[in-house]
């Protein structure tokens, strides 16, 4: 766990030059706007560790899976959101001498993400090895009104010297990855175009076929007056440059302004990507910094007004959960439903840029409420428009009848993950799905959408679930054999029960919604029978596997039994480990950890979590208390479930430790991997911790339901509500609940057990 990061309420600050940690500072400080992204890498030339990353939004690379055998049903690739051109680059030579912090004297540093308005900035004072000294401030921001657009503005101060500073800006396409299976470079190029004060670079992917232009027009100033230097134009492979010189007396400053844009064909023809480039970032050009910064500023501001959550009283929560609304935010808008939301965002290689389910299971229920409805339909669109696609994936593996199995990992709907244990068996997946669709329509009564898209994702996932069983002699039920759960400390396990309890409640849900379907747009209902060639038999043997589904449950302890055979391991509690051995994910073998008892993310608590309406309160913290202890909190996505339900029991001292992990989970690298890439999917868990876990947010019979707590260590929060149709902003403080309901329609909800009405553009105060 580190410790180095400032605390403040609306910023990130790194003060002093951790070299040691500048992986993890990279990985913080990125900075993205839904069609791009990178790391926080430094404009100036830096030899010391780093990891360079630039990335733009549904532009992939299917890279060779690497496995040591293979078996029928294995993807042939693992798809790579690709690092793409980098455009940050300014190298800067003084009398010659490279400017390069690795071997500079640091003698000033700060970094700082001001997540209010929306920009990077960094300054520092360092002293070259010659003596020279130099003071830099380096602004910079992806634009969130010019999506395609970025901007940076470096300004160098000469403090004991009068020099030749050289700069040479450039865009720079001769990249890798990483994490390329084979040491591949991904990329040809198409063209390289330099001018005076501006370039471009167009490159292709190999085998995919898209074309991303990057281009950049620079400007420079000396103590506030434009210059125009001679320009040598720089072109190599996949690489523009323009060099210049500036004379700096002692004491004088010069700013360089860098405008810069990614254009991909996922957008335009790829004849015209380097057209629409030069149109791009000339207007953001002639828009200027300055403005550019300012509309920026309004827009995070509009963006705020829905998603804040403000803390009182803890400095540490308050920057914490607005570091991971500012990164969501980042990450994915909802504009584009081609697009979707990697594990990584636009801050790491890690998991491949690419959609897991932590889509719908923890980024769905932070959208729901904190966005325009239209953001989370096109999340479930995409699944929509990837559904034939499972259905083929679902066909390798030997299921037919149009049952549909949706891939762990993918960009386009095929399934690209290779570890046998998820590929096949982490089928719980397709339950996320099917729970997403199910949270949309109970929070924005847009139930048109089940006929329009969503019956047809449920069917198929529903046949799958129906040909995955088979009837087991021995237990005289129906069984789920050879799947892995959420927790992955536990593979190839027969019957998990949060498998196969999300499977029973699935075939309930897809009933309903054929249900109300048949009878609220019968036409759209006999397309969809014709189309999926749907019988009505079909639903009566989904009935009869729900009503036979063996749920395993161990009376002694009054639990329900994780999978088969997890009471044969030796049962050990995390509090009893040398805290030598954590993580155990880095620490022991895998056949150490397969053995063990230890829980990785919440598995059973995952499914008491989703369908807590359908247990007591006695049940929940019996299963609480038992699978907690046991649980290592090894996947981002454990703590917020683990909070939300220890919330619920009453557990605070607990439920704040939860909060506290999840929403620090980056910024203090509990997991020591944040080197690698921020965690944003799990970023929505600490979202929920909030709303979900203090603020006891539910959704029942059709009503919002609040059971709000307020932590010892808070004065007092507030966040505001999407909840179809309405705006309801609520303030938790040690006076009470007050509601505000900001439309014109009014809204009855239950707070604290009891039936509350708030009319349009009213304000009410409830107590406990």
């Amino acid at each position: 766990m580190k410790d180095y990061i400032q605390h403040d309420e609306w910023k990130i600050i790194e003060e002093g030059f951790h070299k040691e940690d500048n992986r993890i500072s990279e990985s913080i400080f990125s900075i993205g706007n839904g069609r791009m992204g990178h790391r926080g890498n430094f404009e100036e030339t830096y030899t010391g560790d780093s990891m360079l990353g630039n990335y733009v939004a549904g532009v992939y690379y299917p890279d060779k899976t690497r496995v040591g055998w293979w078996k029928n049903g294995y993807p042939e690739y693992f798809a790579k959101v690709l690092n793409a051109a980098n455009w940050l680059g300014i190298a800067i030579k003084i009398d010659g001498e490279e400017l390069d912090l690795n071997h500079a004297n640091v003698q000033e540093f700060r970094r700082e993400l001001d997540m209010k308005e929306g920009f990077l900035v960094r300054t520092y004072k360092a002293e070259l090895p010659s003596g020279k000294v130099v003071s830099v401030e380096a602004k910079r921001l992806l634009s969130i009104v010019d999506d395609e657009c970025g901007a940076i503005r470096y300004s160098l101060k000469a403090e004991n010297f009068s020099g030749t500073i050289e700069y040479t800006p450039s865009v720079d396409g001769d990249i890798m990855n990483e994490d390329s299976n084979y040491d591949e470079k991904f990329w040809n190029e198409i063209a390289v175009e330099a001018g005076d004060m501006e370039g471009y670079v167009v490159m292709e992917t190999k085998k995919t076929g898209f074309h991303v232009a990057t281009g950049m027009r620079v400007n420079v100033f000396k103590n506030g007056e434009a210059l125009t230097p001679a320009v040598e134009k720089i072109t190599r492979e996949k690489y523009v440059a323009n060099k210049f010189a500036v004379e700096l007396a002692e004491g004088e400053t010069a700013v360089l302004y860098k405008y810069a844009c990614n254009v991909s064909s996922e957008n335009y023809d790829k004849a015209d990507v380097l057209k629409y480039a030069k149109t791009r970032v000339e207007a953001v050009q002639t828009k200027g910094f300055e403005t550019m910064l300012s509309e920026q500023a309004q827009a995070w501001e509009s963006k705020w007004e829905w998603a804040d959550i403000k803390i009182e009283g803890d400095v540490a929560a308050q920057q914490a959960i607005r570091f991971n609304i500012f990164q969501l935010n980042q990450t994915y808008t909802g504009e584009d439903a081609r697009l979707n939301i990697g594990p990584k965002g636009f801050t790491g290689e890690k998991y491949g840029g690419v959609t897991y389910w932590d889509t719908e299971a923890y980024c769905v229920p932070f959208y729901l409420c904190t966005a325009d409805p239209k953001v989370t339909r096109n999340l479930l669109i995409y699944r929509y428009h990837h559904l034939e696609r499972a259905i083929e994936n679902a066909a390798k593996l030997g299921f037919d009848n149009g049952a549909a199995l949706y891939p762990m990992v993918t960009m386009n709907g095929e399934e690209c993950h290779n570890e046998w244990e998820i590929t096949f068996e982490e089928i719980h997946r397709n339950g996320a799905i099917a729970f997403a669709i199910y949270n949309y329509t109970r929070h924005t009564d847009d139930n048109a959408y089940l006929a329009e898209y969503g019956l047809e994702v449920l069917l198929g996932i529903t046949r799958f679930w129906a040909q995955r069983v088979n009837w087991s002699v021995q237990h005289e039920k129906y069984v789920m054999l050879g799947v892995t759960g959420p927790n992955e400390f536990d593979n190839n396990v027969d019957n998990n029960w949060y498998t196969s309890y999300i499977a029973t409640w699935c075939m309930e849900y897809t009933k309903e919604a054929l249900d109300w379907v048949k009878e609220n747009n019968p036409g759209r209902y006999d397309e969809i029978v014709k189309k999926t060639n749907y019988k009505e038999e079909e639903a009566e043997k989904w009935q009869d596997i729900r009503e036979n589904m063996y749920l395993g449950y161990d009376d002694e302890r009054g639990v329900f039994i994780q999978a088969d055979g997890f009471f044969n391991k030796e049962q050990i509690l995390v509090k009893d480990l040398d805290p030598k051995h954590l993580p155990i994910v880095h620490n022991w073998s895998w056949d150490r950890i397969l053995r063990s008892n230890f829980i990785k993310q919440a598995d059973v608590l995952q499914g008491i979590y989703m369908f807590e309406d359908r247990f007591d309160l006695e049940t929940i913290r019996k299963n609480y208390n038992f699978y907690e202890p046991r649980t290592v909190h090894e996947s981002s996505l454990s703590p917020c479930v683990h909070n939300i339900l220890a919330a619920k029991i009453g557990d605070e001292k607990r439920a704040y430790e939860f909060y506290l992990r999840t929403s620090r989970l980056d910024l203090d690298d509990y997991n020591e991997d944040t080197k690698d890439g921020l965690h944003i999917t799990s970023m929505a868990g600490t979202w929920m911790s909030v709303v979900e876990g203090f603020a006891g947010k539910r959704v029942e019979k059709g009503a919002l339901v609040l059971n709000p707590m307020l932590p010892e260590k808070w004065n007092g929060y507030s966040f505001r509500l999407q909840f179809k149709g309405t705006t309801l902003h609520i303030n938790v403080n040690k006076e009470g609940v007050h509601l505000s309901n900001e439309s014109e329609k009014a809204i009855t909800l239950k707070v604290y057990g009891k039936d509350v009405t708030v009319e349009g553009n009213t304000k009410q105060t409830l107590t406990k």
